[in-house]
């Protein structure tokens, strides 16, 4: 339980290692892309691999597939949620966070609409430019727990720990805390309180991954196998509508090439 519950810290303290470089120094958005790509790559190699394939195995093709559409519903539905409360694009370093209804404005604008148009969005917008501290951080945990439930879960199998996984995770929240912590700085939160912030999170992923070993320790192969799918599923719902989006965005089509390079990569420390 401890060993799984260091490595959930381990990937959760790479927020704090975004927020701190964002907070020391401004990093060109093009290399946030880059990263972002790159962990992509890794995660989706690890969650077919290491997640999806191990799942299948232990409770078949039709209950994974299922528990695959559950996990991105899931996630779907929780991304939606604080998306409006305020950590929409979470993972921009250029928004880190602000509200829908301010992006909307920004569109409106952008597409010279109707000044009537216009004039209705500014009347919500202004109220909900900065990030929501507390949206950020439960976009972080949607997006942290089920990868550090995977986490714990790849522990059960007494192989040891997944390396790839760990250090797919590691480097997708990276690119997160860089982002999140430069927009909550832009909005005047001072440094300790952004740096509390993601401190917590890493104390939560860290529970995760440990609450994930000992819960399902006695898991049958099945029940085992549908948590694993659900939490594949999360994770590859996350990689659609957050971090490649985000990396074509501010990198361009370079991220398909890196985002190829580091599932290489993981599928090569794999077989090491």
């Amino acid at each position: 339980m401890w060993t799984a519950a260091f490595w959930g810290l381990f990937a959760g303290a790479a927020l704090l290692l975004g927020a701190g470089i964002a907070l020391v120094t401004r990093v060109p958005t093009k290399v946030v892309g880059i990263v972002m790509g790159f962990g992509a790559g890794v995660l989706f190699s690890a969650v077919a691999f290491e997640l999806t394939a191990e799942a299948i195995e232990g409770a078949g093709l039709v209950v994974v597939v299922a528990a695959l559409l559950i996990g991105a519903l899931v996630y779907l539905a929780g991304d939606w949620a604080v998306a409006n409360a305020g950590a929409y694009r979470r993972k921009s370093p250029l928004h880190g966070g602000t509200h829908v209804a301010m992006h909307r404005f920004l569109h409106l604008r952008s597409v010279h609409a109707q000044d009537r148009a216009i004039q209705q969005a500014l009347t919500t917008a202004p109220k909900v430019a900065t990030p929501a501290a507390g949206a950020l951080v439960i976009g972080a945990l949607l997006d942290g727990i089920p990868e550090s439930a995977a986490i714990g879960i790849s522990l059960l199998d007494g192989k040891g720990i997944g390396l790839p996984f760990v250090a797919a995770v590691f480097l997708s929240n990276i690119p997160e805390g860089m982002a999140a912590s430069a927009g909550l700085r832009a909005s005047g939160r001072s440094v300790k309180s952004i740096l509390a912030l993601w401190l917590a999170v890493a104390v939560v992923a860290a529970f995760a991954a440990g609450l994930g070993y000992a819960v399902l320790g006695a898991a049958g192969p099945a029940l085992l196998g549908g948590i694993q799918g659900f939490a594949a599923g999360a994770v590859l719902a996350m990689l659609a509508t957050t971090m490649l989006p985000e990396a074509v965005d501010h990198a361009g089509r370079w991220v398909g090439l890196v985002t190829v390079l580091g599932f290489a990569a993981a599928v090569l420390l794999g077989e090491l």
